[in-house]
């Protein structure tokens, strides 16, 4: 369960990582009430995994759930570089957000 919250507070910290972008500098009101909403919930599905996932392993499965998911984005939404070497290290994040979850206790 805990494992499940935190896959989904990195979902959220991807949220509010794209809508400070579509914020404009907090210019815009929609996309800045949007990305503070994701900032709370984020922090808080963080804070509830923390109880029970070392806070080592969580925050780096959290900072490289949102990396990844952004850097997707970022080539999707914003025509960023999607060239061998960027996919690769994506996949190379990836990899190490599964192998902490492997050898999590």
């Amino acid at each position: 369960m805990h494992w499940l919250l935190l896959f989904i507070a990195g979902l959220f910290e991807a949220g509010w990582a794209i809508g400070l972008k579509y914020s404009e500098g907090w210019t815009r009101l929609w996309p800045s009430i949007f990305t503070v909403c994701c900032m709370g919930i984020s922090f808080w599905l963080l804070a509830y995994a923390l109880r029970v996932i070392p806070v080592g392993t969580a925050y780096a499965v959290w900072t490289g759930i949102g990396t990844v998911i952004v850097a997707i984005l970022g080539i999707v939404l914003f025509q960023e570089s999607a060239n061998f070497w960027r996919l690769f290290f994506i996949a190379m994040i990836l990899s190490g957000i599964i192998g902490l979850k492997w050898v999590a206790k």
